[in-house]
């Protein structure tokens, strides 16, 4: 275990803490053997007390690292819209003893599947798609380019929401996920593979069944309706608007390490470069991006419906976006708390953990580590690291944005 006097903590800005409350959730992952298990509500906002300094803003997150041996962390946290802190703590790189900071670039897994979702509704908001469109068949979406003709039962019933609420009907992550089968396939040939070889087990949009292949299938719909590629138009209908100049999709091996991107460490048995070549840049729209803490908030706060910063969606498509299954706490790349819609969304691989939660007292963050711990216990300590700071109504937070 890490020695907490050992964890070097490197950061630009500091804001805000208050003593510990309790909040139980775990993460939505991207991982092929992390099952979706079932995420209560999240508090209200309000109480606590307003006694803060700089160690109480950092203890926990060092306790947290050393206890769990966590090389490195970074978090972003904003109030009505405006940053008001980010730091990095420990190493990025231990063996070159290279600090995280806050413009270091961390696998975001899962919380992937929000930035496609943002790219979809941008292409609702401009009437180029609907939440009721077909999406295999004759004039659906992508029409029959994928899979083979006559199609398996149900594949022609799909719709743009049932992708984007994962009610697809099957091809989810609990076993023998489809989107980490077939290394040699390019996401296309898998796509097709898939339809043709893993029959639907239910009717869409009957019930959840979380589906990293049918956020692949989204970044098809994107390519298809834009004539560009994925990363393309999310760069310049998502990023560009939102002023984030530097997310883009992780390579798959320790030599295909981005530059600032951090090194990933594996626990119990992991191996975070030990996927099969290609399956980690192949996950681009449900898990393939990296980025950091900071530009992946910039994001969060030019889709969330505050008045500041402009967003980049209209209030009626933010409203699609957040309105969950009537079957589930599901939205759009995002969960939604039924009693409070705050929203959340995490992501894991081998070597990653990531958390993003938009709460509804205004305030929003995201908190990346570059390892993944999966003893009981790690997912409810993560989601304890913040939510005492950002839910105390008194804490003096700076009226500035520091993004």
């Amino acid at each position: 275990m890490m020695d907490k006097k050992k964890i070097q903590c490197f950061g630009i800005l500091r804001f805000g803490y208050v003593p510990l409350l309790a909040l139980l959730l775990v993460f939505a992952s991207c991982s092929k053997d992390d099952p979706q298990p079932v995420l209560p509500e999240l508090p209200e906002p309000g109480g606590g007390n307003s006694d803060f300094d700089l160690a109480a803003v950092d203890d926990p997150i060092t306790d947290f690292m050393a206890r769990y041996n966590v090389p490195g962390a970074s978090v972003a946290i904003s109030r009505q819209g405006k940053l008001v802190y980010a730091k990095g703590y420990g190493w990025a790189d231990s063996e070159a003893a290279t600090p995280v900071d806050t413009s270091s670039l961390f696998r975001i897994a899962s919380l992937s599947k929000f930035v496609t979702s943002v790219g979809i509704m941008t292409m609702i908001d401009k009437g180029q798609l609907s939440m009721s469109d077909k999406v295999f068949g004759p004039g659906s979406i992508l029409g029959t380019e994928f899979g083979d003709l006559p199609y398996p039962q149900h594949i022609t019933d799909i719709t743009l929401r049932n992708v984007l609420q994962h009610e697809i009907g099957g091809w989810n992550n609990t076993s023998g996920d489809p989107a980490f089968q077939q290394s040699a396939m390019d996401s296309r040939q898998l796509i097709s593979w898939t339809i043709n070889n893993r029959p639907l087990t239910e009717s869409p949009g009957t019930k959840l069944d979380y589906s990293n292949l049918g956020y692949l299938i989204l970044g098809r719909i994107i390519e298809e309706v834009s004539g560009k590629s994925y990363v393309e138009y999310i760069q310049q209908e998502v990023f560009n608007k939102a002023g984030i100049k530097n997310m883009q999709i992780a390579g798959g091996s320790l030599a295909d390490r981005k530059p600032n991107e951090v090194k990933y460490y594996g626990q119990h048995g992991q191996n975070p470069y030990g996927y099969a070549t290609g399956v980690i840049p192949r996950l681009d729209a449900c898990g393939g991006w990296i980025a950091s803490a900071i530009d992946y908030l910039r994001m969060v706060v030019h889709v969330d419906g505050l008045p500041s910063p402009s967003d980049i969606l209209s209030p009626s498509t933010i409203e699609v976006m957040s309105t969950p299954s009537e079957n589930s706490v599901y939205a759009c790349g995002i969960r939604i708390s039924a009693v409070n819609k705050n929203w959340w969304h995490g992501g894991g691989l081998s070597g990653t953990r990531t958390w993003m939660v938009k709460a509804s007292n205004g305030f929003a963050w995201t908190i990346f580590f570059n390892t993944r711990n999966t003893s009981e216990g790690f997912d409810n300590a993560v989601n304890e690291l913040v939510w005492p700071a950002v839910n105390n109504a008194s804490t003096n937070w700076p009226d500035v944005d520091l993004f």
